[in-house]
């Protein structure tokens, strides 16, 4: 990349900026206008337009901005374009807009750039931009720390589903797995939840001492019960097997084990009930547990729950963790489906548990086209859509 900017420093050509700003880092890529190809990259701290103060947003993005651009070519640029969580190019007086608008122009300023006004989008419009194509229409979805589905027309965002917090919404994310997980373990501990691993697992990460973990300092004591025990666990279980292994998520009890029909063996009636007599986990050491655990979690913002997501992969042979994966697919499922897609409209996807070998791929992908007709695309951030959006401003002004 280094050789390739060397030689455009000779040469002249126009060059465009494309910025994608995401809650945790904002990273910055200088392209050819004539083709997009990257000719540098900078990164730097929080870019959301909501959360982040416009002082320090804007010291981001100079920061960002100016590394991936040489001073000595910074009269050549000729459009920036940035997708900016909490900020969207639907309304023009979005807060999230005007503050993400305010930012990039003033660190522009600062850099010496005036390639005239930026394009301001939502991150999610900037990852959809970035599949093949720069496409204009069709379906985004995120799902990482936070999780929202989105209609694009136009480029332009015209239809949410989620992406409301952790408080309200987030269903399927990276903080929804998390918490499901701590939600499992405490279950098990007070005598309401199936036995999971998660219990020993959670209880290591958040610092619970050993000798009150379920069998004591070694572990162990919980096996990896098997897909079959909690049915919910199983590709194509039913909805409501799933809700006896996944702690509910408005904190109501899901009440007690229910009875499928008579003679149909159904598997709500196999699940593991409390107490859990063959697991060596005393009621004195599972108060102690709880007395150590929530303490830990209520410590740190809510939103670090997310951290907790890949112990639920780790304990995926767990028929408790197996019924959080699946119903975190059916939750982003539904999402989609809200959208009213058509089958065979393009879904663009993002985000850490969603790229090859994330964990919610292959269920994600099974539900997709055998419930609505629909294939994923997977693009890893926003950041060539950004750029594909910064050239489609240059030729719009040319």
């Amino acid at each position: 990349m280094g050789n390739e900017l060397n030689q455009e420093r000779q040469g002249g050509s126009s060059l465009v900026v494309g910025l994608d700003a995401g809650g945790t880092r904002t990273r910055a890529v200088l392209a050819t206008a004539a083709d997009g190809r990257p000719l540098g990259e900078g990164a730097a701290g929080p870019g959301n337009a909501l959360t982040v103060p416009v002082p320090q947003l804007t010291e981001h993005l100079a920061e960002a901005v100016g590394q991936a651009v040489p001073e000595s070519v910074r009269d050549r640029v000729v459009a920036v374009a940035g997708g900016f969580a909490g900020a969207t190019d639907a309304v023009a007086d979005e807060p999230g807009r005007r503050n993400a608008l305010a930012a990039l122009t003033a660190a522009l300023r600062r850099l010496g750039i005036d390639a005239g006004p930026p394009v301001i989008s939502s991150d999610i419009e900037a990852a959809f931009a970035s599949a093949p194509g720069a496409p204009a229409d069709g379906l985004a979805l995120v799902a990482g720390t936070g999780a929202v589905a989105m209609r694009i027309t136009g480029r332009r965002g015209t239809a949410t589903v989620d992406g409301d917090g952790w408080l309200l919404g987030d269903d399927g994310s990276g903080f929804w797995i998390g918490r499901a997980a701590v939600r499992a373990a405490l279950r098990m501990a007070d005598g309401r939840g199936a036995p999971t691993v998660l219990a020993e697992l959670v209880g290591r990460e958040l610092g619970v001492p050993g000798e009150v973990l379920p069998g004591g300092a070694s572990g162990g004591a919980v096996r990896r019960l098997s897909p079959d025990v909690v049915q919910g666990g199983a590709e194509g279980a039913s909805r409501e097997a799933r809700r006896e292994a996944v702690p509910p998520a408005g904190g109501q009890s899901a009440g007690p084990a229910r009875t499928g029909a008579a003679g149909t063996g159904s598997p709500v009636d196999r699940r593991p009930l409390p107490p859990h007599d063959d697991t060596p986990w005393s009621r004195l050491h599972r108060e102690a547990y709880r007395r150590h655990l929530l303490p830990a979690v209520m410590a740190e913002p809510p939103i670090r729950l997310a951290r907790l997501a890949p112990l639920v992969v780790e304990a995926a042979g767990d028929a408790v963790a197996l019924a959080i994966l699946d119903e975190a697919a059916d939750q982003l499922t539904e999402a989609v489906r809200a959208l009213d897609p058509r089958p065979g409209e393009r879904v663009v996807a993002t985000g850490g548990l969603l790229g090859p070998g994330g964990p919610l791929t292959p269920r994600l992908e099974a539900r997709l086209l055998q419930s609505l007709g629909l294939h994923l695309d997977w693009v890893p951030d926003g950041r060539r859509g950004a750029v594909a959006l910064a050239r489609l401003a240059h030729q719009g002004r040319t």
